[in-house]
């Protein structure tokens, strides 16, 4: 069996085993994201978000973190945030959103 075989369905074993939200590897992340590993490792180290599961060599992250990492990467990108920034911004902005829909009664 094939190296990228093999790993696809250990992706799969993982999202069918776990008991909360589905977690992907950093490089399902990556890809789903168009992020360089890297980034997302240096979004990690900011706080804007933690591995669930697996080692420090092969974090497992939840799947819906692909949008944190989306907007934190469009501030960076869009307004010239450094790290610290968009994530402080990233984490405003999913306040206000929590807020407003505490506001709508949802």
């Amino acid at each position: 069996m094939a190296h990228a075989t093999r790993r696809r369905h250990a992706v799969a074993l993982v999202r069918m085993r776990s008991v909360g939200p589905p977690l992907v590897t950093l490089e399902s992340l990556a890809r789903e994201t168009g992020l360089h590993p890297d980034v997302i490792r240096r979004f990690v180290q900011f706080g804007l978000l933690a591995p669930r599961a697996g080692t420090a060599a092969a974090p497992l992250f939840a799947e819906q973190d692909a949008e944190l990492l989306a907007r934190a990467a469009r501030l960076r990108r869009d307004l010239g945030l450094n790290y610290a920034g968009a994530v402080l911004a990233s984490e405003l902005l999913a306040r206000i959103e929590d807020l407003e829909q505490r506001l709508r009664g949802s």
